[in-house]
């Protein structure tokens, strides 16, 4: 039998991609977790066929995850699911590990036959993110775009700064102190090799992040 783990903080998503996986495998036994915990607990405490996680959840995100999942059990796929178009996170994730990365807005049979690709063992997909059969992704219209190189919540940070909010403001809405949020800031400046604010949001308009 089957087993899929669905890792979604949202409800309505993870019934969306239950549903999804239910009807394409009937015969599958289907899992949740709600946050990032629960998520690494059941990956490594079970065997999975699949597992299928959301970027963005609490206790660290999906890409936290991915690292603890891929540390201690290389071979279970794990494909991420984002709000987030290919080009500005899947480079990252595929980099960690993971088996596939889809926007959120993919139609379900996309969905559907990356996971059959994956559990059937074929050789590749020829969709938005290309698998081979050890799991090592060969990606298309992916480039070496500074803000690549980001962590999610650094991602996140460049967004507000893009964005126009302020320091306090950015603390205030992501629930840090001002000195984490500018040490954020920092790390954005030198990854990507800018100076200003200014930058950063000439960056976020030029590269169409907000």
């Amino acid at each position: 039998m089957l087993k899929f783990l669905i890792a979604d903080d949202h409800e309505i998503v993870r019934r969306g991609v239950k549903q999804i996986l239910g009807e394409a495998f009937p015969q599958a036994s289907i899992e949740e977790a709600i946050d990032t915990y629960t998520l690494i607990s059941k990956a490594k405490h079970s065997d999975w066929d699949v597992i299928v996680s959301d970027l963005a959840m609490p206790g660290g995100g999906g890409l936290t995850a991915l690292r603890e999942i891929h540390r201690g059990k290389p071979e279970v796929p794990v494909i991420i699911l984002s709000i987030y178009p290919e080009d500005q996170y899947a480079a990252t994730v595929l980099k960690e590990g993971a088996a596939g990365y889809l926007n959120k807005d993919a139609a379900p049979d996309q969905l559907v036959t990356l996971v059959k690709s994956l559990v059937t063992g074929e050789e590749d997909w020829k969709g938005g993110v290309i698998v081979n059969q050890k799991h090592t992704p060969v990606h298309h219209t992916l480039t070496g775009l500074p803000h690549l190189q980001l962590s999610e919540r650094e991602m996140m940070v460049l967004r507000m700064i893009g964005a126009g909010k302020t320091i306090t403001k950015i603390a205030e809405e992501l629930s840090l102190g001002l000195t984490t949020v500018s040490t954020y800031r920092s790390r954005i400046l030198s990854k990507m090799n800018l100076r200003s604010n200014r930058d950063l949001v000439n960056y976020t308009v030029q590269n169409q992040l907000l």
